[in-house]
């Protein structure tokens, strides 16, 4: 089997397991290719599934299908291809250690051993009968996409003048507000490391940041819904949008200052709302020592105690 082959049945069979059409092209052939360790020469009942990480995906197609990737190409892999075989349930992340850090040089990528089975199929009797079952067991990418295709998204406005589109539903038009009406009035200038919308579409926004701030997440659910710095003053602004779930309590502030203790010196907590009502419900919970902001009123902070306004208070 020639390599072009191998390419063009690797195409065929993601058609068959209804990936998006986005995902329909030769970068996320040789992507599935080199997950299931397959080249020039092997049959697909020869495929495995080992971890990989994106830079070794990379790697693999370049030796072996002399395809030589920019560095930068990785987050493309991961955003456009990686991203939406996990949301299938083609491929799934960490098999190893499901809470690795989501900035860790140890995040991989493996084939799920059902997936595994049916491309172990590929070319066989058995092969349709094995796909039908995977596919009403899991739901294809396309017919996710599908259900969201005409929902509108919400774009955001990053302090950089870059544009992200956040979920269309959920807290997302609270995330909205907070990244383009509170930060320019109370961090102008500041830089957003990360945001985790409805979808968990985005997460790491920022990733040279996070690392150069010494931030690792143990776990997607616990991190802040925005995180974001501020370079002048050496803050960092930790945003929780209380529309859909709690604001910054007791119990919540000990859970981020475990998260975040290497940087906590410089932290501001901010519980975000849409209006002053819904912050009503919730007055009695908040934490000391932290900020309140209603996107309703956008002039205008909350500050729950100490020896100052705004600002860090270390431990």
């Amino acid at each position: 089997m020639g390599i072009g082959s191998l390419i063009d049945e690797a195409l065929e069979i993601l058609r068959d397991f209804e990936v998006g059409k986005d995902q329909l092209n030769e970068r996320s052939a040789m992507t599935l290719l080199a997950l299931l360790q397959l080249k020039d020469g092997d049959s697909w009942e020869q495929a495995t599934n080992p971890m990989l990480g994106t830079r070794a995906i990379m790697d693999w197609i370049r030796d072996q299908f002399g395809v030589d990737y920019k560095p930068n190409t990785r987050e493309t892999i991961r955003r456009f291809t990686l991203h939406q075989f996990v949301m299938a349930e083609i491929v799934e992340e960490n098999a190893d250690q499901p809470d690795r850090p989501i900035n860790s040089p140890k995040w991989n990528y493996r084939v799920t051993n059902a997936a595994l089975e049916v491309f172990r199929n590929q070319g066989r009797s058995t092969f349709e009968s094995e796909l039908k079952q995977f596919l009403s067991e899991h739901a294809s990418y396309a017919s996710l996409a599908e259900e969201r295709r005409n929902m509108p998204k919400t774009p955001v406005v990053m302090p950089s003048g870059t544009t992200l589109e956040l979920s269309p539903s959920g807290q997302s038009t609270l995330i909205k507000a907070m990244i383009e009406e509170m930060l320019p009035r109370f961090a102008p200038g500041c830089q957003i490391a990360y945001i985790d919308d409805t979808d968990h579409k985005h997460g790491v926004v920022n990733a040279e940041l996070m690392d150069r701030l010494g931030i690792n997440l143990r776990a997607r659910e616990k991190a802040p819904d925005v995180i974001a710095w501020d370079e002048k003053r050496d803050w960092l602004f930790l945003m929780e949008a209380a529309s859909t779930h709690g604001p910054v309590d007791v119990t919540r502030k000990a859970e981020l200052h475990d998260l975040f203790a290497d940087q906590w010196n410089n932290v501001v907590l901010v519980s975000c709302f849409p209006d002053r009502r819904t912050m009503q419900r919730y007055l009695a919970l908040l934490a000391w020592e932290t900020e309140a902001w209603c996107a309703d009123t956008p002039d205008h902070m909350m500050h729950f105690n100490g020896s100052r306004f705004m600002g860090p208070y270390g431990n």
